[in-house]
C-alpha cells in the first residue's frame, strides 16, 4: 500500500498531449513542404537541375568569301591560332604545373606572374586584352569556369602554334584554339565596297541573339556589303546540346548535333583592276592640282564606272576612305576616333550618300524636258548675250526686282541651238529655255513641274538601290516642298538656277551617273546592283545577276502631264528621237564643246586620241555649305565650287559610262573630264586583254 498521492499520471498524460501536438505539427509542416517541393512545384525543380546539368553550345558558322568578277579574293577567312588553358586538366601537381608555366612563358612571351590577382582585375578580365599573368588567368579561369578554354595569347604565329600541339602531352590542359579571322587583301582598294565587321552592337544585340548569334563573340558588318549582305555571308551557327557536371565538364551529348551552316560567297560586279585604276587616276589627279597650286584645293572626290546596259557597277571610288584592314581582329579604338573625327568623313561614303549641287550634268534632265515638251525645236536658236536680267516675284501679281544671270562665259556664245547649248554647255540658254524669257521663250518655258517629271524620270530624286548601306535619296525640288520646308514661295530665280542643277537641287555621284547612263541606254533607267552572283559552298548558284530596269521613258508612260502647275492626271513617254538628239549633243561637249581638245590644253593629247567615240557633259556646281562658310567662301558671286564630269563610250552604243566628282574642285573639265577619260581607256585596254588571253 502505498503513502504517497497518485497524481503523477495525470501530469504525464498533459505532457504527452503537448508532445504529440509537437510533433505532429512538426510533421505536418515537412509532409507539406515535401508535397509543395515534390508534387506542386516539383516540375520547376526537375527543369532547374535539367539547365544545371545541360548546356547548349553555339559552334560558329564560316562565314563567306568576298570575290570581284574575276575571282580576286577581296574579302577571306584566315586561321587565327590562340594559345589556351583548361584549368580542370593542368596536373594535380603544383610542381608540374608550375613548370609548365615557366616553358610556356618563354614561348608565348607572357610572364609567369603579373602579380595582379584582385577582384577589380578579375571582374575586367577581358581575354586576349589583358596584361595578367599566366597564372592571374589561370586562377580567374579556375575560379569560373575550370573546364572551359581561356586564351592565354590570341594570334600567335602558325609556327608557336605548332610547338604548343608537339607538346600537348607533356603539357596538360594546354591547348591551341583555331578561330577564323576575317582578312581583306585588298585594303583601302575596296573598303568603301567592302566594309568591315566588328562586334554585334548593344543596341541590336537582342535582335542579331534571336537570329542565333552570340553576343561577345560573332561579329557582323559594320559598312559596305558586309553590312548589307551580313545574312548571306553569316550562315547559320550550329548548335550542341551537351551534359556538364558539377564543375562544368562536358560529359556527353544529349542530343544529334546540328552542324553550322556556312555563309554563301559572293562574287561583286567590281572589276578591281578598273578600281586600282579609277583610284589611281582621280588621287594623281587631286595631287598635281594641289601641288601646282602650292595649297590644297581639293582632296575629296569620287570616280564610279558602271555598264548603262546592266546597271552593273564595276568601279567605285570614294576618297578618302580607310583602310578595313587594320579592323581584321579588331577595331582599333584610336584609329576609329580618328577616322571618326577627320572633317574629310572618311567613314562616309561620298559616292553614294553625298549630296552636292549637280550643276551643268542636270542640264540633260532640262534637255529632255524642253524637246519633248516642245518649248523649243532642235533647230531654234536662243541668244546668249553672257548676262540677262529677269524679274525676280514670288507671286502673280508680285511687282518684282530686277535679277541678274550669268553665262560662265561673260562674253556670252551668241546664238545658241540646242545641241550647241548642251555643248557648251550654255547656262543662259538653260536659263530661258526652262524659265522662259519674254517674248523669246513665251509661256515660262519648261517650268519647274515639268523639269522636276523628267529630272524624276532618269532617276534623280530617288535612291538607286544599290547594295550598299547609307544611300541618299538627294533632292528635286518644287513648290510645294519649299512652302513646307522653307515657309516660302517658289520664285521666278528658283527656276532658272533649278535649270543648271543649282539652288536647291542636290543628288550623289551615283544618281547622276545612272541619270546620264539612263539617256545613253536608250531611256532604260536600269537597277544599279554590285551582286554578280552567289554561291553556296558547294559551288550551287543561289543567286545570278539578270539585268532588270525600274522603266524605260520611252515605253513606259511615266512623266506627268502638266496643264500650267497643275497636274492633268495624265502621262507621257520621251519620244525616242529627243534621247537620240541628247547623245549627239553630248557627243559634241567632247569633239567640240567643253570637253573637247581645246578646251583642257594639260590633257589636250588624251581628248584627242578619241579612239572610244565617247559623249559627256562637264558640270560647275557652285556651293555654299557648312564647311564652306566656315571658310568664309560664301562670297556672292564668287562663290567655290564642284567639279563634275559624266563620259560614256561608245557614244551610240554605250558599254561603259564613269562619273568624277572633285568637292571644291573648280572646273569639271579641268579635273574631273581626264579622270574620266583614263578610266574609259583603261577600260577598253583591258577588254581587249581579256580578250586575247581567253581560248
Amino acid at each position: 500500500m502505498s503513502v504517497f498521492p497518485q497524481r503523477q499520471s495525470r501530469f504525464d498524460r498533459w505532457r504527452y498531449l503537448v508532445l504529440f501536438i509537437l510533433i505532429g505539427t512538426i510533421f505536418s509542416f515537412y509532409i507539406l513542404r515535401l508535397f509543395d517541393i515534390q508534387i506542386l512545384r516539383g516540375s520547376n525543380f526537375v527543369n532547374q537541375a535539367n539547365e544545371n546539368r545541360t548546356r547548349i553550345i553555339s559552334d560558329p558558322a564560316i562565314r563567306g568569301t568576298i570575290y570581284d568578277r574575276n575571282g580576286v579574293v577581296l574579302a577571306q577567312n584566315v586561321p587565327s591560332y590562340n594559345v589556351v588553358v583548361i584549368p580542370g586538366y593542368l596536373p594535380a601537381d603544383e610542381g608540374n604545373t608550375q613548370q609548365i608555366f615557366r616553358e610556356l612563358s618563354e614561348l608565348i612571351d607572357i610572364p609567369v606572374s603579373s602579380g595582379d590577382t584582385d577582384e577589380e582585375a578579375a571582374r575586367n578580365f577581358t581575354p586576349c586584352y589583358n596584361e595578367l599573368g599566366i597564372s592571374e588567368i589561370v586562377y580567374i579561369a579556375t575560379t569560373n569556369w575550370p573546364f572551359q578554354a581561356t586564351p592565354l595569347k590570341c594570334n600567335v604565329d602558325q609556327d608557336v602554334a605548332m610547338v604548343v600541339m608537339e607538346n600537348r602531352e607533356e603539357w596538360p590542359g594546354i591547348d591551341v584554339e583555331i578561330t577564323a579571322v576575317r582578312q581583306y587583301p585588298t585594303g583601302e582598294l575596296t573598303s568603301e565596297i567592302i566594309g568591315f565587321l566588328g562586334p554585334i552592337p548593344a543596341a541590336l544585340e537582342e535582335y542579331y541573339v534571336n537570329l542565333g548569334f552570340v553576343a561577345n563573340r560573332d561579329k557582323v558588318g559594320y559598312a559596305g556589303v558586309e553590312q548589307t549582305l551580313n545574312d548571306t555571308l553569316a550562315g547559320i551557327n550550329g548548335t550542341r546540346t551537351v551534359e556538364v557536371n558539377v564543375a562544368g565538364e562536358i560529359i556527353r551529348n544529349l542530343a544529334e548535333p546540328i552542324e553550322p551552316t556556312p555563309g554563301s560567297d559572293v562574287y561583286l560586279t567590281i572589276d578591281t583592276r578598273l578600281q586600282a585604276i579609277a583610284r589611281e587616276a582621280l588621287i594623281s589627279e587631286m595631287e598635281y592640282w594641289n601641288t601646282t597650286a602650292g595649297r590644297t584645293i581639293t582632296n575629296n572626290g569620287v570616280v564610279i564606272a558602271m555598264s548603262p546596259k546592266t546597271g552593273e557597277v564595276l568601279a567605285l571610288v570614294s576618297y578618302p576612305n580607310f583602310e578595313n584592314n587594320r579592323m581584321e581582329r579588331i577595331i582599333p579604338g584610336y584609329y576609329y576616333e580618328q577616322l571618326s573625327n577627320d572633317p574629310q568623313r572618311p567613314l562616309f561614303n561620298h559616292a553614294i550618300s553625298a549630296e552636292h549641287p549637280p550643276g551643268s550634268v542636270f542640264k540633260m534632265a532640262s534637255a529632255l524636258g524642253v524637246l519633248n515638251e516642245g518649248v523649243v525645236t532642235p533647230e531654234y536658236e536662243v541668244e546668249d548675250p553672257g548676262t540677262i536680267t529677269v524679274i525676280q516675284r514670288f507671286y502673280e501679281n508680285d511687282p518684282g526686282k530686277p535679277q541678274q544671270f550669268v553665262c560662265w562665259d561673260r562674253n556670252g556664245h551668241g546664238m545658241v541651238n540646242f545641241k550647241w547649248g548642251v555643248a557648251y554647255s550654255c547656262n543662259i540658254y538653260w536659263h530661258k529655255v526652262a524659265g522662259g524669257f519674254e517674248d523669246e521663250i513665251p509661256d515660262g518655258g519648261l517650268g519647274i513641274w515639268r523639269m522636276s517629271e523628267y529630272a524624276k524620270a532618269i532617276g534623280y530624286g530617288t535612291v538607286t538601290g544599290i547594295e550598299l548601306p547609307g544611300e541618299s535619296d538627294g533632292l528635286i525640288p518644287d513648290p510645294t516642298w519649299k512652302r513646307i520646308n522653307l515657309g516660302e514661295n517658289w520664285a521666278t530665280g528658283d527656276t532658272y538656277t533649278a535649270a543648271i542643277g543649282q539652288g536647291y537641287v542636290l543628288a550623289t555621284p551615283l544618281q547622276v551617273l545612272n541619270s546620264i547612263s539612263t539617256i545613253a541606254n536608250g531611256g532604260k533607267l536600269m537597277d544599279v546592283t554590285l551582286i554578280d552572283r552567289v554561291l553556296s559552298k558547294d559551288g550551287t548558284i543561289l543567286q545570278q545577276l539578270e539585268p532588270s530596269y525600274r522603266w524605260d521613258i520611252t515605253q513606259d508612260p511615266v512623266i506627268n502631264v502638266y496643264n500650267g502647275n497643275n497636274p492633268s492626271g495624265e502621262t507621257k513617254t520621251v519620244e525616242p528621237w529627243v534621247i537620240e538628239l541628247a547623245n549627239q549633243a553630248m557627243r559634241l561637249v567632247v569633239t567640240d564643246g567643253t570637253a573637247s581638245e581645246y578646251t583642257i590644253p594639260r590633257h589636250a593629247e588624251l581628248f584627242r586620241n578619241d579612239s572610244s567615240q565617247s559623249a559627256g557633259k562637264t558640270g560647275t556646281a557652285e556651293y555654299c555649305d557648312n564647311v564652306a562658310q566656315a571658310q568664309g567662301k560664301c562670297e556672292f558671286g564668287a562663290w567655290p565650287s564642284h567639279a563634275w564630269y559624266v563620259g560614256y563610250a561608245p557614244w551610240d552604243d554605250a558599254e561603259i559610262a564613269v562619273v568624277a566628282f572633285f568637292y571644291n574642285g573648280s572646273e569639271g573639265a579641268t579635273l574631273s573630264a581626264p579622270v574620266v577619260r583614263r578610266v574609259i581607256d583603261a577600260y577598253f585596254e583591258l577588254k581587249s586583254i581579256d580578250a586575247a588571253q581567253s581560248p
